[in-house]
Formats: structure tokens, sequence, C-alpha cells
């Protein structure tokens, strides 16, 4: 009989490549397999009903091995964190598709809201985060924090490999190509992932809608409808009045 060398069983143990263990387990369970096969039709006469059942043994084996070396692979896989910085005063529906888009590519994805005293914001921070937090509740992988300081640092606090930046125009590419470079100089292991708008959305920002709304526009299909009512209560002089009205306190008689 034909004697076939096979590598020891002991390199089917060897680590970082699970891919390749995968193919050996195979290697190693179909020649075995086909040397017992072999052996069953010489000395069996050929047992038409014992290699068949050898036949089943050899492939419930392999399957077993396929499902707990996938297992393991799928173990050590890196799950990919993603944080989506920005001020959204106020957020719109330009950043509610980059987020829910977002979302379907990274594992888990951060809104961080950014913290800064030196400006004056429309909306203050816990009014921010509470509309975003409405705004995404139906993401399962999408949470929303507020964040201050640096941003690299603050990527290195939730474990975040990327971050998600949207571009609408050159001007956009220009800016965020310079803080993408800066950000990578300060953290090497840093992605910047960009993203185009949607097109209905190409043209759309937060500055844009603040603007319209202060002049009495109208920012439907602009911004979710939670915004679009915190806005009008925010800038409306009918809804300020009659809000004035009735947080003033009543004369008594």
């Amino acid at each position: 009989m034909t004697s076939y060398e096979l590598p020891p069983l002991c390199y089917i143990r060897r680590r970082g490549n699970c891919r390749g263990d995968y193919l050996y387990y195979w290697t190693v369970v179909f020649a075995l397999f086909y040397l017992e096969r072999q052996v069953l039709t010489r000395h069996c006469g050929g047992c038409a009903s014992e290699a068949s059942r050898q036949t089943s043994i050899a492939i419930d084996f392999a399957r077993r091995i396929e499902s707990s070396v996938t297992r393991a692979a799928r173990g050590r896989l890196k799950k990919v964190i993603a944080m989506y910085p920005g001020s959204f005063d106020p957020p719109t529906n330009g950043h509610l598709d980059l987020i829910a888009r977002g979302s379907k590519i990274f594992d888990e994805l951060v809104v961080a809201v950014l913290r800064n005293a030196e400006k004056a914001p429309l909306f203050n921070l816990p009014e921010r985060l509470h509309m975003l937090e409405a705004m995404t509740a139906d993401f399962k992988n999408v949470r929303v924090e507020t964040f201050d300081g640096l941003m690299v640092d603050y990527a290195a606090k939730v474990k975040a490999s990327a971050v998600l930046r949207g571009i609408r125009a050159i001007s956009d590419y220009e800016y965020e190509l310079q803080m993408a470079l800066m950000n990578r100089k300060l953290q090497p292991d840093l992605e910047t992932v960009f993203m185009m708008p949607a097109e209905q959305y190409s043209y759309l920002s937060s500055r844009l809608v603040r603007e319209i709304a202060q002049l009495g526009g109208s920012v439907k299909d602009l911004v979710p409808e939670l915004v679009e009512q915190r806005l009008k209560e925010r800038l409306d002089p009918a809804i300020k009045l009659a809000n004035a009205r009735k947080l003033k306190p009543r004369k008594r008689g």
C-alpha cells in the first residue's frame, strides 16, 4: 500500500492564521478519509455500505471543525469603533443621513458633540444632546456623548480607530484634509473616513438652517421634526411671546 506522509498534527495549533488553520483542517480530514476508504476498498472487498458510513462520519467531523474554526475566526475580528464629531447646532437631516450610513459601516458609532465655551450656540449642550439622542434612538450601535479638548484624545478614550466626516464641496475638502493630516500627525493610528452626503443634503449646513430660521423661513425637510419644533420655540416671536406669558407670574389681586 502506498504510504502518505502528513505534516504533524500539532501544526494545526499554530497561531495567527485562522484561515490557514481552516484549510489545513480540511486537508487533514480528507486525507485521512481517503486513506481509510482505500483500506476499506482493499480489505473489505469493496464494502459499499461501510465506506458510505465512514464517508458520513468524515463529513460530519469536517463540518464540526469548520464550525469551530469559523467561531474562532469571528472571535478574533477586531471591533471597529468610529466617532462622528461636530457641534450639531442644530442637528440637521444631513447629520442624520451620515449617522444612518455610518452605522452600517462601523460596528459602533459615537456621535461626539463638541463642548466649546468660546462660542455662543443657539442651543445649549444638553438641548443638542437630547435632540441627537432622540434622532438616533433607532440605531442600536450609535451612542451620543460630549467632549472637549483635542479630538484625538477623546478618540483614544472611546477606543475609536476612525473618524467619520462629511464632505459637501471643495471648500469642505480643503478644511477637512488639513484637519485629517493634523490628526494623523497627533495620532498615526487614527484614520479619517470621508463620506459624501446624499444629493438632497449636499448644500445643507447648520449655519444655513440657523439663518433661515432666524429670518422666519421654513426649515421643513431640512431638519427632523423635533428640531424644527425646537427652532420655532426658540426663534418664532409669537411662540416666544406666548411662552414668556406662561412663565410670567400673575399678580395677586
